[in-house]
């Protein structure tokens, strides 16, 4: 390892830095999910204040627009088809009965005349924006800031009735920098009634195609108005307003930062603590305090035990075990799992040489972490071990777990390697990880350990009761050794030998035991009562 990740790997064991880290971490994730959360509701404002504003639009053009066609259609039935006083008459009391018509107008090829003087633009010489069936429409007819000029007019025949800027702004009250348009051509040209001129297509990207009518782009609201009418189409577009963040964002901001630190408080008093059992441990392997029990294998036919698990248990001063499951990974993580390795070899050695020596059909099983199986060290220091006890390397089994076998091409060459040097290798709680068949084929494996969960479903309605027989034959078909794991119940070990398996360890025949009761048990020759010896922790 480089001296830089040995730097970065000793950093991360610090506990003021984990407590950093993740206070920032934390912190910056829960700002960043209520700055979302605070978008999220302004834009949701926008969207509701956009859709009000426009229905409450559409309402107001829906009755101008009424009152317009209205007059149209009393001037268009009555006789009158020259500009004399009773024209004029008529057009101004047309003007008089509907409040949003500001002018009304007759013209023909010779004449014109208004119920006003005359003015540009209202003659309407350039063809309609929008000709529909009965009404034409003319849009933006002047575009002088003037309100008293008529800026919407709609004909009918030879009449034409028009609305003034003024009384548009007074229906529609536009917010700085807004636009309402008429789209016609099929969405291909805009033409503004009230507001300044809008590029059309707008240039922020936008979807015309999408069937909401408000649309949000990253400075414009826009939102489409349905009409009755599929020649034109109402659009209102509006600035996006300053970001104005609710009072929940700044409610969320000093919750998310205490929130933070506490996450940091807490990681840091975990790190301490983890920290602290590194430590412990540490103390614990030159204080004796860890212990080396054995957990008998036996052959399921005559119940002869033919070797055993070496397992570790920590027992602290005061009697109280500390679970394996807590410090044997904090030791791989902390790379003690190494001594812990050596201590292990050396004690079961130390306990048991004699008894193996005297039986060579014995074995006993280490089991191998991780960063074991990735380097070759373990098969050289077991064979200094076995010379200085005289042990035959075939009575040292290892384990290892599928999850242990990271790199698969390393492992194949150093399990090989221990192989080759009389080793067998057990793959332990097989079926719980993920090594395929195409794997296992290609590894040097001697025996599969069936995990106990397994066993258990055995004889039961749980998904998993079929897993044990698969596994038993896919060993068989690989012509490997089974040995499952927990075996609690003689019901159990009828269905195993059933299925072909002839070992097995488990509480049925006995817990783990000390060095002392191992030897008992083998030298005696018998299967010690179903009792407890030992706490297994």
């Amino acid at each position: 390892m480089t001296a830089a990740s040995e730097t970065l790997r000793s950093w991360f064991y610090r506990p003021w830095s984990l407590a950093i880290l993740a206070a920032v971490l934390s912190a910056a994730l829960l700002l960043a999910g209520s700055l979302g959360v605070a978008l999220r509701q302004v834009q949701q404002r926008e969207s509701e204040q956009m859709n009000a504003q426009g229905e409450r639009f559409l309402e107001r053009l829906e009755q101008l627009f009424g009152q317009l066609r209205e007059g149209l259609d009393d001037l268009e039935a009555q006789p009158l088809r020259s500009c004399d006083t009773d024209m004029i008459a008529t057009l101004q009391q047309v003007s008089f009965n509907y409040r949003f018509v500001y002018e009304a107008a007759y013209i023909d090829a010779t004449q014109f005349c208004s119920n006003r003087p005359r003015q540009d633009g209202l003659s309407a010489i350039r063809p309609p924006d929008i000709k529909g069936p009965t009404y034409s429409y003319w849009l933006n007819t002047s575009t002088e800031p003037d309100e008293n000029r008529a800026a919407l007019m709609l004909g009918r025949g030879n009449f034409r009735v028009a609305t003034s800027r003024g009384h548009l702004t007074d229906m529609v009250d536009l917010t700085p920098g807004s636009s309402l348009l008429v789209v016609v051509g099929q969405g291909a040209r805009a033409i503004p009634v009230l507001g300044a001129p809008q590029a059309w297509p707008p240039t922020d990207p936008w979807s015309p195609f999408s069937s909401e009518p408000l649309q949000v782009t990253k400075t414009r609201l826009i939102y489409r108005m349905p009409t009755n009418n599929p020649e034109y189409q109402l659009v209102l577009i509006t600035p996006r307003t300053a970001l104005h963040l609710p009072t929940l964002w700044w409610w969320l901001v000093p919750a998310s930062l205490v929130l933070g630190l506490s996450i940091g408080a807490l990681v840091f008093l975990l790190a301490r603590q983890r920290q602290s059992l590194g430590g412990e441990l540490q103390g614990a392997l030159k204080r004796g305090e860890l212990q080396v029990l054995y957990q008998p294998i036996f052959d399921l036919k005559s119940r002869n035990c033919v070797g055993a698990e070496a397992l570790l248990r920590w027992r602290r001063p005061d009697g109280t075990l500390t679970s394996p499951d807590l410090f044997i990974p904090m030791a791989e993580n902390t790379g003690q799992i190494r001594q812990i390795t050596d201590f292990v070899l050396q004690r079961l050695l130390e306990q048991l040489g004699k008894l193996l020596r005297a039986n060579p059909q014995l074995y006993i099983s280490v089991n191998l972490a991780a960063c074991d199986v990735m380097v070759p060290r373990v098969g050289q220091v077991m064979a200094r071990l076995l010379a200085t006890h005289r042990v035959a390397a075939r009575q040292i089994a290892f384990e290892v777990t599928e999850r242990g076998l990271i790199d698969v091409v390393i492992a194949r060459e150093n399990l090989q390697a221990l192989r080759d040097a009389g080793h067998q290798v057990l793959i332990d709680d097989f079926g719980t990880g993920y090594c395929s068949l195409a794997y296992l084929q290609t590894l040097p494996v001697d025996c599969l350990k069936i995990d106990k969960a397994f066993i258990d479903a055995l004889g039961h309605d749980a998904a998993s009761s079929g897993v044990a027989p698969h596994i038993i034959r896919m060993a068989h078909a690989l012509q490997l050794k089974v040995i499952a794991e927990g075996i609690e119940h003689e019901a159990q070990v009828t269905l195993l030998s059933s299925e072909g398996v002839n070992y097995g360890q488990g509480w049925l025949f006995a817990h783990a035991l000390t060095a002392a009761q191992f030897i008992e048990l083998i030298t005696r020759g018998r299967r010690l009562a179903p009792r407890r010896l030992d706490d297994e922790a």
